[in-house]
């Protein structure tokens, strides 16, 4: 059954359009890469700019929320609001048997696109020597990816506007919040994911001075993973099915 799920979500999610958006928006740090490697002046060294524009700000903190929260808020959501997910629901199964599944669809694909695109931007800039680089942040990325992707599945459960949630979670509370009010950055998933990217690629303390440490990272996050499941599961047992419109 669980086999089934994936692969159908999975089905799902590619022929979406919004996953053709997520594609274009995946481009982006390519191409900033290649303007970066044909008009660099030798005034910003590539290391630096691979770290701390590309890995830092257009793949930790805008790439990854922005396809988790597309991903993560459809898997279970657009079923849950069509009344569609009624057929697994119904069946004598338990409830993780659907929400694992699903949360692993995003998980992938979110992964997938995300250290597909820090992987070509990185070596546009570096070439061979940028490999810590993305080994670091492409392990910090798909920890950050399963995090996020547990948090909007579970949006998509409590709410019919999950993704208006999601996108005020990121935006307003990782965005703007957590940059006024340092202690809250605990309570964040890129955060963390930036602490995990500091502790694994062991690039220059200068370039990249993440808030959260790496253990402790790394201890956030997975109680963000274990958390969100055991909720999830739990008021997946007891969900209301809408009716399909």
């Amino acid at each position: 059954m669980t086999g089934f799920i994936f692969a159908l979500t999975m089905r799902q999610l590619l022929f979406r359009k919004s996953t053709l958006l997520l594609l274009a928006l995946a481009a982006i740090p390519v191409l900033i890469a290649v303007v970066f490697e044909l008009g660099n002046d030798g005034e910003t060294l590539p290391e630096e700019f691979a770290v701390e524009v590309l890995g830092v700000w257009l793949v930790i903190t805008t790439l990854l929320p922005l396809t988790a929260v597309l991903f993560g808020t459809s898997v279970l959501g657009d079923e849950l609001e069509d009344g569609t997910v009624i057929y697994l629901l119904t069946k004598p199964v338990q409830r993780w048997t659907i929400l694992l599944p699903k949360v692993a669809a995003a998980w992938l694909l979110t992964t997938l696109l995300v250290v597909g695109s820090l992987a070509a931007s990185v070596a546009i800039v570096l070439g061979g020597d940028g490999g810590h680089i993305v080994l670091g942040f492409g392990a910090a990325a798909a920890v950050g990816a399963l995090a996020y992707a547990v948090v909007f599945v579970l949006l998509s459960i409590v709410t019919s506007r999950a993704l208006i949630a999601g996108l005020i979670f990121v935006f307003i509370w990782e965005g703007a919040v957590t940059g006024i009010f340092e202690g809250v950055r605990y309570l964040s998933i890129r955060h963390p994911t930036l602490g995990l990217a500091e502790w694994l690629s062991d690039v220059p303390a200068d370039f990249l001075d993440a808030y959260v440490g790496g253990e402790t990272a790394l201890i956030l996050t997975l109680a963000i993973i274990v958390a969100g499941l055991a909720y999830s599961n739990q008021r997946l047992r007891r969900v209301e099915i809408r009716e399909a419109t």
